[in-house]
């Protein structure tokens, strides 16, 4: 029987690497900025071109590579960070593996130029699909500049898995802002298509909390500046330093929350939970804060090494690390005043009145009291009486027609309803829907094989996205001219979003006069709306653009639908009148797909009169 086993040529087994380490564009910024980082740069920058299909660029002023290091670098498993299994704990750096740059350019057309300080001449090599195909010396200034063109050009298959440019794109973008977090001492640049996005100076003090701030708002807009909290803390286990938004600036997505460990970006669902316990009652349900917090642990007591993008860690003592942001984070709120407090210690009761506060004595008030007053006395009584009869026959006076009192009782005038008609009028025809409102959340209706019982917030959000995407996509919203611009502060990532569907935001009815770096002018708005609701449906709207990751211009015009839909529905816990309730059921039993919301979630059940017996004779 022939040897059924063989070893995997180079070119293959990098392409197998290339699925684990390289994902998307993104994952290529990742790993080219990390590498800056650690060669010592001060100053980076980032040109990407048709979202990083065409062109990956970085170009850095690091420490360079020798021709020897330049070679070596692109083949497996060489680093520059470990030589032993140990030095897998005790980890100072990003990059540590060796599979980054081989798996890159298994994959694409890669092109480096890199020199040290000592040497007159730098190097320059040339690969294609992981192959050599130049190696010269060139003329280049100290430090790195490495392209990354025709990402997945020899595995078709691969690249037709890539989302859309604007989807791409913002990856890419997270990418850079969460490596630019880590260094604030570093300028960073990012160029897409020739238009700059980011100009990141480097901060200037020695102060981490000072340049944390300059770098969140930096890359967050300036507006963040006054929605931020300082976080401190330093225990043997845990030293914490960062910032967390306001309770009043929370918002109903997830996108501004950064959990960095010794300069390092991770997820981590357990210490999020630490943060969001620590915001109970302080923030709505669903609501979300903004917190950039940055941890140093021990190295020997946290695990990089579990997963290839190195974003999942694994910490020795994560309870006491959760107890311990919690505890910090719940501190600082009511630190800087943001929490309620109470004083326990403080009696109001016992405050002096403002106006007696110079007053060394207070006056006993008086009571005089008649020492002689006899109830029994005869001219107390009969005077008791006189009264009584008095009024008695005061009394006695509105059931009698005649006397002085008539003119009084026929001059008094009572308006009343006349509601009987009203109560004929609802039971008048039984073929009138019949429905009644189930804690303010559910509309339920009788039918002839039961009843149906319809979530009120998502049987709206169908009627409204069938209403908005019609309009939209067949004769365009209706919009409402402004007579003063309203200008909408958002984040710059919220900016970009936006920028990127500008064409379909005016289709919707969002006539943009403006964009800057962290406001959107507009001068009209869609009719639906009110003004005061502008704000919130354009962050919901670039965090929805974000997550259902659009690919064609529909897609867009439809999250836009979708987006307004879920903004303007009634929510649960609004209570409606008959009318309305008869009124949401006729509209969603008209709609195309009544079945269920724009999210996929279920608008009603149904019960059958067999099911309800059912449980009546169980």
């Amino acid at each position: 029987m022939a040897n059924q086993i063989r070893l995997l040529p180079e070119n293959v087994a990098n392409q197998i690497a290339a699925g684990e380490v390289v994902q998307r564009p993104a994952s290529v910024v990742k790993e080219l900025l990390e590498n800056a980082v650690d060669a010592g740069a001060t100053r980076i920058e980032l040109i990407v071109k048709d979202a990083g299909k065409t062109l990956i660029q970085v170009i850095d002023n690091g420490l360079g590579m020798s021709p020897s290091d330049a070679k070596l670098a692109f083949e497996r498993h060489a680093t520059s960070k470990i030589k032993t299994a140990n030095d897998l704990f005790d980890l100072h750096t990003n990059g540590f593996r060796g599979e980054a740059l081989a798996s890159i350019a298994a994959v694409s057309h890669v092109r480096l130029r890199t020199k040290t300080e000592k040497e007159e001449l730098g190097t320059e090599i040339r690969i294609d699909g992981g192959e050599i195909k130049s190696n010269t010396r060139v003329q280049i200034s100290t430090g790195t500049v490495i392209e990354v063109r025709d990402l997945f050009y020899n595995i078709p298959a691969r690249r037709n898995f890539l989302k859309g440019n604007s989807v791409e794109t913002r990856h890419i973008v997270d990418a850079f802002q969460r490596v630019a977090f880590t260094a604030p001492k570093i300028r960073f640049r990012l160029v897409h298509n020739d238009n700059e996005v980011f100009n990141l100076p480097p901060s200037q003090t020695d102060n981490l909390s000072a340049n944390l701030r300059q770098r969140i708002v930096g890359i967050m807009g300036r507006n963040t500046n006054e929605k931020l909290v300082p976080i401190q803390e330093d225990t043997e286990i845990l030293k914490i330093t960062g910032f967390v938004g306001k309770p009043s600036h929370s918002k109903k997505k997830r996108g501004e929350q950064f959990f960095f460990v010794n300069n390092r970006f991770i997820k981590h669902n357990y210490l999020n939970h630490g943060v969001l316990n620590a915001f109970e009652g302080l923030i709505p349900p669903g609501s979300y804060p903004a917190y950039y917090l940055f941890l140093e642990v021990p190295p020997q007591s946290l695990d990089v090494n579990i997963h290839p993008t190195k974003t999942e860690v694994k910490f020795d003592n994560e309870r006491d690390l959760y107890a311990i942001i919690r505890s910090t984070v719940k501190h600082s709120l009511g630190q800087y005043n943001v929490s309620p407090s109470l004083d326990f210690e403080r009696d109001a009761g016992l405050d002096t009145p403002y106006a007696y506060k110079d007053k060394s004595t207070v006056k006993s008030p008086s009571i005089q009291v008649d020492k002689d007053f006899n109830p029994f006395r005869k001219e107390y009584s009969v005077a008791a009486g006189a009264k009584r009869k008095e009024t008695l026959q005061q009394w006695e006076a509105l059931y009698l027609d005649n006397g002085p009192e008539k003119e009084l009782i026929h001059s008094i005038e009572v308006e009343a309803e006349d509601i009987s008609q009203q109560l004929f009028d609802e039971k008048e025809g039984l073929d009138v829907l019949h429905t009644f409102q189930l804690h303010a959340k559910y509309v339920a209706s009788s039918i002839k094989s039961g009843m149906v019982l319809i979530d009120q917030n998502a049987a709206h959000q169908r009627i409204l996205y069938e209403d908005y995407l019609e309009k939209v996509t067949l004769e365009g919203m209706g919009h409402q001219q402004l007579l003063f611009p309203l200008k909408v502060t958002l984040t710059s990532n919220e900016i970009n979003i936006l920028k990127d569907v500008k064409t379909d935001l005016e289709t919707a009815g969002f006539h943009i006069a403006e964009i800057g770096e962290d406001q959107i002018t507009l001068d009209a708005i869609p009719v639906s709306i009110a003004e005061k609701q502008v704000d919130q449906i354009l962050e919901e709207l670039a965090g929805n653009i974000e997550n259902e990751v659009p690919d064609t211009s529909f897609s867009q015009i439809d999250t836009i639908a979708k987006s307004l839909a879920k903004s303007l529905s009634i929510k649960a816990g609004t209570p409606l009148n008959s009318k309305e309730q008869e009124s949401l059921v006729n509209k969603l039993f008209s709609c195309k797909e009544p079945n269920y919301s724009p999210s996929g979630k279920k608008t009603f059940i149904t019960i059958s009169i067999e099911d309800l017996e059912q449980q009546f004779n169980i």
